[in-house]
């Protein structure tokens, strides 16, 4: 007799450790795992770069750019350094400079990436695919009806 139910997937890989310095708002090093990009999410640079063409199609200006870089790497240092975070992994498990991708989860259970865009100091990173890219496109476009961080007019 041969039974069937429901298909098994092996569960994603879930590491943990303490956020020991933040690069900027979407690159962060976890102790004892090294440098994580908060995966489907892009924060402005520092510096004007060819990243800035994206905004411009939301009429975003390069000085809002640099200060949104700057509230973005304060709300991930408020939010994250010195604290023990929870990633999951999704398709890829690093991206072309060796950093980990993964989601990040704060110790009370939100997800630092869509904080992020919730709070409009991200966009949504279109150009791969990723499990939560649905939901996070929905959380970018509710910041900018709101006018939260880069959209603000």
């Amino acid at each position: 007799m041969v039974l069937f139910g429901p298909a098994v997937r092996a569960e994603a890989p879930v590491w943990s450790g303490e956020v020991t310095w933040v690069d900027d708002g979407d690159t962060l090093v976890v102790a004892g795992i090294g440098k994580v990009r908060l995966i489907g999410i892009d924060v402005p640079e520092r510096e004007p770069s060819d990243r800035d063409r994206f905004f411009k199609q939301w009429q975003v200006e390069p000085a809002a750019l640099r200060r949104v870089y700057g509230l973005a790497k304060e709300f991930v240092i408020r939010h994250a350094r010195g604290k023990t975070v929870r990633l999951t992994l999704d398709q890829e498990s690093r991206d072309r400079y060796g950093r980990l991708l993964a989601y990040v989860y704060l110790p009370d259970g939100r997800l630092l990436n869509r904080m992020l865009l919730d709070h409009g100091l991200a966009v949504v990173y279109r150009r791969f695919d990723f499990a939560l890219k649905d939901e996070f496109l929905a959380a970018e476009t509710a910041a900018r009806r709101q006018g939260n961080g880069l959209w603000r007019k």
